[in-house]
């Protein structure tokens, strides 16, 4: 067939075509692709100017350095905390910023190099351009290149100048009320050893030579006496918790545990108990203040027994902050709604004709655990018992 022939004629109009089509088509695509790649570049712009806002304007300060310890990286609430402007704050050494300048660096390269790890609500004292210096708050993080090698740290930083400055202020009331309570109770054992006296003497002398009424009078004097003794002695307790403690020394609980249970012999025998404990750790203590932390709450395990004879167990685990330590009892329980006001001075769940006590007990716990730097909860359900448990920071033995 010549070139000539109409039907090739056609078909070569027709492959032209096809070729045409698909040029257009691949055109068409190629704007679509661009369009979409144009699309997705401004949707990336406008997402990273929202993260830059939000990266700069943040409530907590922020701030990258590299395996030296040169910062590279800071948002904008770091440099208003600090005072200074990105340009004089990249660069420079982390540790210039910082009170303890020495101590700083030193920590900071044992990190970069593995010996220490991040910090985790680490408290560390800042200096602004001037000289002020405010406390912060600061929790760090390593960054990792691909080989899983440190290259560098990143850190979130809160200024906590109102937090302590409230914590100061509570601290101060606290010792102000202490003292108080201190002297108020101590100023009123004298009067009250007087009136003690004659009421029980009166009681000595007169019981059964006067009418009935006068005798039912006076053992009421007497009971409300001795009640009112015991009330200033607990005070007395509970006020010098935190003035008169000893230093903290390493502690064997498990001789401590041994002394309060001579204590509560007494009691342990009347309520045919069962004390019994797991392997207890030597902890930084007041050896005074944890044999009387343990000695109430095994006292209240005893007391408030149930319908079988009391047991109580006592244990110890240990986890990265420390000691968790637990008093379990078979008792009578404690609804949970109530777990956190037996804590309170002077709270009561009970009468006390048929449970005796002042209801300072368990507040003196809570102060003593404080005091170490812990704290104090119960789990329990009515009818069911009651395990206490105290934490106590460190390692231990």
């Amino acid at each position: 067939m010549s070139s000539t022939d109409p039907k090739s004629y056609t078909e070569e109009h027709k492959e032209l075509a096809e070729r045409i089509g698909n040029q257009i088509a691949g055109a068409i695509a190629n704007a679509q692709l661009f369009s979409e790649h144009k699309r997705t570049q401004k949707a990336l712009e406008e997402s990273e100017l929202r993260f830059r806002d939000l990266y700069d304007h943040a409530p907590l300060g922020y701030h990258e350095y590299d395996h030296e310890g040169r910062i590279t990286n800071v948002n904008g609430t770091d440099l208003e905390m600090l005072g200074y402007s990105q340009e004089e704050m990249i660069g420079q050494y982390i540790w210039k910023f910082n009170v303890g300048e020495d101590i700083v660096r030193q920590q900071v390269l044992e990190k970069l190099q593995g010996l220490r790890p991040p910090g985790h609500s680490l408290e560390r004292t800042y200096r602004r351009r001037g000289g002020t210096v405010f406390p912060v708050l600061i929790e760090d993080r390593l960054i990792l290149d691909e080989k899983g090698r440190i290259k560098g740290i990143r850190c979130t930083i809160q200024d906590i100048t109102e937090r302590k400055r409230a914590e100061e202020e509570l601290a101060r009331s606290n010792k102000e009320l202490e003292q108080m309570a201190y002297v108020a109770s101590h100023d009123l054992q004298e009067p009250l050893r007087m009136v003690t006296s004659y009421v029980q003497l009166l009681a000595r002398r007169y019981k059964g030579k006067l009418d009935g009424d006068a005798d039912e009078f006076i053992g009421f004097a007497v009971d409300g006496a001795a009640r009112m003794q015991q009330l200033i002695n607990d005070l007395l307790t509970y006020s010098r918790v935190g003035t008169r403690g000893k230093k903290f020394e390493p502690t064997d609980c498990e001789i401590i545990l041994g002394q309060v249970l001579e204590n509560l012999q007494i009691a342990i025998e009347e309520k045919r108990a069962i004390v019994t404990h797991d392997p207890l750790p030597t902890i930084l203590a007041d050896n005074v203040q944890l044999g009387q932390l343990f000695q109430n709450l095994i006292g209240n395990a005893i007391k408030f027994q149930g319908h079988e004879p009391p047991h109580v167990h006592v244990s110890a685990s240990h986890n990265e902050n420390g000691w968790v330590f637990s008093v379990r009892d078979n008792g009578i329980g404690i609804a949970p709604e109530y777990a956190e006001r037996i804590f309170v001075i002077f709270q009561r769940l009970h009468t006390r004709e048929k449970y005796p006590g002042t209801g300072i007990g368990l507040a003196v716990c809570k102060k003593i655990v404080e005091r170490h730097g812990g704290r104090i909860w119960v789990e329990s359900q009515p009818g069911k018992g009651a395990t206490f448990y105290f934490t106590v920071p460190g390692e231990g033995e």
